[in-house]
């Protein structure tokens, strides 16, 4: 796959303020690109001209790859059909048999520990599980360009870390990944490059993610006796570096400033404190150096 190139990329939409302007962005094969800004600052316009859902006002694109897998923030999930029926129907659709399809998506749900099962109707699953199977059919094919709008956005913790996982494959098949987040933690966790868009300008952004964070713990919760836990997104929480999970067992790293604050939010929020332990904690991989 050659480079994806945009030159002097603007776009402009009618009767508005222009919303990006000559953006001059390459992505390479294995590249893993967070793209960070304020809401509204332009990062959903550039996924979709990455993608060509949107064409843009002035400038190119050329390098676009042949097969290119796009996750909006909102996955249209109204549908009637079954989580496993939409894969199956997506992955005939890219050429796959049904027994392939099939074997791929419980694959893909399974990993990303769907809840309700793969028969429950789209329309009834939970933005999170809705974002799983949006997540699912992105992955049916392996994709050249993987492009992900805000794709942890309320995804339970267990999830998290196998979406990374995910990203890393694609990358390390030789296709590139592009994500938007506005938390500067979760794209030094998980990109090899950064950029920020301000005032429609896109600018290389350099993380502060290769020191060693000394003081830190590492919390593991687990569910409390009064019942289900409220579903918390631990990685908005301030100071989180790191979190994992497993069903039923959620593992949060945080810096020492901040760790009363997880325990506070636990204990509210029905989970139970198994264990705190002293860490430090270092990005693997951090910014200087990429993937």
């Amino acid at each position: 796959m050659s480079a994806l190139r945009l030159r002097g990329v603007s776009k402009r939409y009618p009767g508005g303020a222009e919303v990006l302007t000559a953006v001059d962005l390459e992505v390479h094969p294995g590249d893993v690109i967070g793209v960070m800004g304020d809401n509204g600052s332009g990062k959903t316009t550039l996924l979709k001209i990455l993608v060509g859902l949107s064409l843009p006002t002035a400038g190119t694109v050329s390098g676009r790859p042949p097969i290119v897998a796009y996750v909006p923030e909102r996955f249209p999930s109204h549908h009637r059909m079954s989580a496993l029926s939409y894969l199956r129907h997506m992955g005939r659709i890219r050429g796959l048999s049904t027994r392939t399809a099939d074997a791929l998506a419980r694959e893909l749900l399974d990993r990303l520990a769907l809840a309700g099962g793969e028969t429950t109707a789209l329309r009834r699953l939970s933005k999170g599980n809705a974002q799983k199977v949006a997540l699912a059919q992105a992955l049916l094919v392996r994709p050249h360009l993987l492009v992900l709008d805000e794709p942890w956005s309320g995804l339970d913790a267990s999830a998290h870390g196998v979406l990374g996982e995910l990203i890393d494959e694609v990358a390390q098949a030789g296709g590139a990944v592009v994500f938007t987040d506005h938390r500067e933690s979760v794209v030094a966790a998980n990109a090899s490059t950064g950029v920020r868009i301000d005032q429609g300008r896109v600018a290389p952004e350099r993380l502060r993610s290769s020191t060693v964070h000394s003081g830190a713990a590492e919390v593991e919760l687990v569910p409390g006796s009064d019942g289900p836990p409220a579903a918390v997104d631990w990685s908005a929480l301030p100071g989180i570096l790191e979190v994992r999970g497993r069903p039923g067992v959620v593992a949060v790293r945080v810096t020492d400033e901040h760790c009363d604050r997880v325990l506070f939010t636990a204990i509210r929020q029905g989970w139970s404190v198994a264990s705190v332990r002293r860490t430090s904690w270092k990005p693997a991989d951090a910014w200087d150096g990429g993937r």
